[in-house]
């Protein structure tokens, strides 16, 4: 049974902690002076309002239950998506709350799919928070919730177990209050790294701040309209890349290279090196294809496959480049790097690697099943890593479902007028939260023409791939909300 009191008290602090972050882009309105201060300010009113009157006394130490924390990740999502959209709403830059709504739901699941036709034409401080919250979604802020919760006298478990349903989790310390902690402090020394990197290769401030929010987030949003093309430099292009990059990797083995000093672990990881070689081969299939149309030298080839690989893969959506002027096979490896993803335990979107892995395994198996029916045969994801049959059907069972959202939300937004191409493609780019797609929705458009119905669709659709699928879609089983 779900206490509804229960799960208003723990809102209550998810809202608290939004209005504080909106309160910090409202603090660099102030500071820069510009037409974003009215609805930051507003937004932050509003949510630190709500908070307070959903804040309930309850005795220290309550416990959620499993039910109670997979309702409260995804409803806590909604929260946040709800007061992230205000300020977009009160700007005068959003027509309607449908597209508020869709540019926040994008930045918190790290999408980077948007509806604005000219993003500069946003004040800076709109373009802060707006880059700001590929940020706050890119480690979760349910993760962040995690680190919170302990303090005000609440386990965090059941939140840890609803956001990362279905995925390998591979814990760096007992408590998880001290990993989220942990991976926290390693997040932000990467991004104020890259910050300083992308100064030095000559990005001004804000420019700076948000693409570092963004590429450590796996997001995309960009200050420019051209994204990362606007700055026509190859520097920043492979500094972006290489971050990007790094946020596609399980945090714990950062935390394993970084803080433990173990590079044996971090470098014998399967998954690892399984994203490492599809990232190479990919990129180099791609940069070998555009020189073979004579679309560009090698060198140039090879740093935009580079890129646009990197962007793909992680999820990270920028472009420095329009690739739906590449050639069919090109476009195509990119369109199945929007299925694969990152690592698991990364900011990255997507199936994930280690699933991708586990999958061609465990196909394997069945193929020397059919050869030696007798034999007795095991899936391993490494040498020491047996993989239980528990785990082999909830994976299986996770595929299904994606695929199965993919086939419906493509049908829904083909119904609505939506051409195939578009529609295949927006709906892949919001399930695995990567931005853009090809046709209407490609590298230099945006997805502002859509119908309201498929903006909705496609929200739904990046919340679901945000929550690993099982999560939200277990909200409609009706057996869940029985006693």
């Amino acid at each position: 049974m779900v206490r509804a009191f229960n799960l208003l008290h723990f809102l209550s602090f998810f809202s608290l902690g939004v209005s504080g972050c909106l309160a910090v882009s409202f603090i660099v309105a102030l500071f820069l002076g510009d037409e974003g201060v009215r609805p930051l300010a507003l937004a932050t009113v509003i949510a630190a309002t709500v908070g307070l009157v959903l804040r309930i006394r309850q005795r220290s130490g309550t416990e959620l239950t499993h039910r109670e924390g997979i309702l409260l990740v995804t409803v806590a999502w909604l929260v946040a998506t709800f007061f992230g959209a205000l300020p977009f709403y009160f700007s005068r830059h959003f027509s309607s709350f449908t597209d508020a709504f869709f540019e926040s739901i994008s930045g918190l699941t790290t999408t980077g799919a948007t509806v604005l036709t000219n993003v500069e034409a946003l004040p800076p401080s709109l373009l802060f928070w707006r880059c700001f919250t590929h940020w706050l979604g890119g480690m979760g802020i349910i993760v962040l919730g995690i680190a919170v919760l302990p303090l005000i006298g609440v386990g965090g478990m059941e939140l840890y177990r609803a956001e990362f349903s279905g995925a390998r989790s591979d814990k760096v310390r007992p408590r998880i209050a001290e990993t989220a902690k942990a991976l926290w402090k390693i997040y932000a020394v990467l991004t104020v790294t890259l910050y300083i990197a992308l100064r030095l290769a000559g990005m001004g401030n804000l420019d700076a701040v948000c693409h570092s929010f963004s590429a450590m987030g796996t997001g995309g949003f960009s200050t420019r309209n051209a994204s990362i093309e606007a700055f026509g430099s190859p520097v920043i292009e492979l500094i972006i890349a290489f971050f990007m990059l790094l946020a596609g990797i399980n945090f714990t083995l950062h935390y394993r290279l970084m803080v433990e000093r173990r590079p044996s672990r971090f470098f014998r990881d399967v998954e690892l090196r399984a994203y490492l070689f599809l990232i190479g081969g990919v990129t180099l299939i791609i940069a070998a294809e555009l020189a073979r149309w004579d679309l560009h030298s090698y060198p140039d080839a090879l740093r935009f496959a580079f890129f646009q690989t990197v962007s793909i893969m992680t999820t990270g959506g920028f472009s420095s480049t329009d690739f739906e002027s590449w050639p069919a096979l090109a476009q195509f490896l990119l369109f199945a790097a929007m299925f694969a993803g990152g690592c698991t335990g990364s900011t990255a979107g997507g199936l994930k690697i280690a699933r991708i892995v586990l999958l061609t395994r465990v196909v394997g198996r069945e193929f020397r099943r059919l050869i030696s029916p007798r034999a007795v045969f095991t899936v391993r994801l490494s040498a020491d890593d047996r993989i239980s049959e528990r785990t082999v059907e909830s994976l299986l069972n996770l595929v299904y479902l994606a695929f199965l959202v993919f086939f419906a939300a493509s049908g829904l937004l083909t119904a609505v007028g939506v051409d195939f191409l578009t529609a295949i493609t927006a709906t892949a780019a919001a399930m695995f939260n990567i931005g853009p797609g090809l046709g209407q929705v490609g590298p230099t458009e945006n997805f502002a023409h859509l119908p309201t119905f498929a903006k909705w669709v496609l929200c739904l659709c990046m919340l679901a791939g945000r929550l690993e699928f099982y999560t939200l879609l277990v909200l409609f089983v009706p057996a869940f909300w029985r006693k």
